[in-house]
């Protein structure tokens, strides 16, 4: 039997990296995108692009159909952040980050979608973010593009769901990666920030993420699972306590 296909977006490094590292481990043939160089994987199909590029995104299914002739598995998982005070954010950064965010995964849901479901099967599992559950100040074009994800997700989940093609979203919490390093940098926040408010106490890492990917890629495993948005973020989004109480159940023995 032919190892299925996975695709993963934003493969290079943090988040996606891992998913292609744990879908590999489960045996996936593993095609993978980025705008940078992928130097590892070398057996997988490599791409350097855009997502927002209609083009690339045709290009890179047209190289997947052709070398695997199959696709199992679409992880959009290439996002760029952006924190800034809404009446200070300019229309050309607004854009920038709803067409990679959420353009970007409905070329790549359209180029692969076409081709499960000529096949009649597939999962897609799109990385939305807790960012798209609730609102978080000083992020309205990443919040918009991330509730928009959790839209298009719904949306594919009903349309395709009876043409055998499943669609998900997993939303993660503040993950450690090179994007939180540089948001960091900027002063925007620090690590207690995130650990005094999240119920675990910790920051997601990217392999938290990559098996909650791994677990909806696989049919046998999640056959029946499709338009949820699964959160991984250690109870934040469950968490209606003010600081005080948060930090004293916490701490109560």
């Amino acid at each position: 039997m032919t190892s299925p296909v996975a695709a993963v977006t934003g493969a290079a490094q943090g988040i996606g990296e891992r998913i292609a590292e744990v879908l590999l481990s489960q045996g996936y043939q593993l095609a993978l995108f980025d705008r940078q160089p992928i130097t590892r994987f070398d057996d997988a199909v490599r791409f350097t692009g855009d997502v927002t590029s209609d083009a690339d995104v045709v290009a890179f299914a047209g190289e997947v159909s052709a070398r695997y002739g199959r696709i199992d598995v679409l992880v959009n998982n290439a996002g760029i952040a952006c924190i800034s005070p809404a009446e200070e954010t300019p229309a050309d950064l607004w854009r920038q980050v709803i067409d990679v965010n959420l353009t970007g995964p409905f070329l790549m849901c359209q180029a692969f979608g076409r081709q499960m479901l000529a096949a009649g099967g597939g999962s897609i599992i799109n990385i939305a973010s807790v960012a798209g559950l609730f609102g978080v100040a000083d992020r309205t074009a990443y919040n918009a593009s991330k509730h928009g994800l959790i839209g298009l997700t719904r949306t594919l989940a009903v349309e395709w769901a009876g043409r055998g093609v499943r669609v998900n979203a997993v939303c993660p919490g503040w993950v450690k990666t090179p994007m939180d390093d540089e948001s960091q940098g900027e002063g925007a926040y620090v690590d207690a920030d995130i650990t005094d408010h999240v119920p675990l106490a910790r920051f997601a890492t990217p392999d938290d993420v990559a098996q909650a990917v791994a677990f909806l890629a696989d049919r046998d495993r999640s056959g029946f699972v499709n338009g949820v948005t699964l959160s991984v973020d250690g109870g934040w989004a469950a968490d209606g306590s003010w600081q005080s109480l948060r930090l004293g159940a916490r701490n109560r023995y």
